[in-house]
């Protein structure tokens, strides 16, 4: 009669279940499920993060993505997406506004917050940002001001060092006031989680976004790039 092995290797991981001529046929699916654990990680699976995706499967285009478009939505983003698209091309006819207002921590300036400004504007976007668009010896606070009224939607590069920021009250913690005041405002999570925004901006935090923990900083852009360009209508 077959024995447990288990008083002498021990079935301390499921691999060692599997292998015991008593236990291993209480694992045979194991392999299938770690196959599948595997598949579902590839497509942005996700068990403790909280994101715009919910940790779905990225099969779905919104009806603003072109067909040619290698962009990949899951359903939670459509549904975060699509009212401020609405918003976007019910704006579509003021003339002389800006695509995208980025806000970002100062320090994010030459890293993170630069290289989301040159994927988007190499994707046709006009961006305000504030390392080309404010003047030396002009009134930072007045240009953001200027900034904001002249921009179809608010992005918001939520940063470990723009959490610090919001912590500190400084100068994010002021544009950020004013984004939440407008229905057009889109957060990106990265190197940190919607969790830990939660803990310092529950307003901020509780609107879903796109996160790069889930996909790179190129798939946000190609995204956003998508939200906010509106076709002109022949006339």
């Amino acid at each position: 009669m077959a024995r447990c092995t288990a008083p002498v290797r021990g079935h301390r991981t499921a691999s060692g279940a599997a292998a015991c001529p008593v236990c291993g046929s209480r694992y045979s699916g194991y392999s299938s499920y770690s196959n599948y654990s595997t598949q579902y990680s590839s497509y942005g699976g996700s068990s403790g993060s909280r994101s715009s995706g919910g940790g779905s499967i990225r099969n779905r285009k919104p009806r603003w993505s072109s067909p040619g478009s290698g962009a990949y939505y899951t359903p939670a983003e459509i549904r975060t997406l699509t009212p401020i698209r609405e918003n976007v091309e019910k704006r579509s006819s003021i003339s002389d506004l800006r695509d995208v207002f980025l806000c970002h921590a100062w320090d994010d300036r030459k890293d993170a917050a630069k290289q989301l400004h040159d994927l988007l504007e190499t994707r046709g976007v006009s961006v305000w940002f504030s390392e080309k668009d404010v003047l030396l010896g002009s009134s930072l606070l007045r240009e953001i001001d200027k900034g904001l009224a002249k921009s179809r939607v608010g992005i918001v590069l939520v940063t470990p060092s723009f959490l610090s920021r919001i912590k500190a009250e400084g100068i994010a913690e002021k544009e950020l006031s004013a984004l939440l005041a407008r229905d057009l405002l889109v957060p990106i999570v990265h190197n940190t989680t919607f969790e830990e925004l939660r803990e310092v901006s529950p307003l901020l935090g509780s609107r879903s976004g796109l996160s790069t923990l889930e996909e790179p900083m190129l798939n946000v852009a190609l995204k956003l790039a998508e939200l906010v360009k509106v076709e002109e209508q022949p006339s």
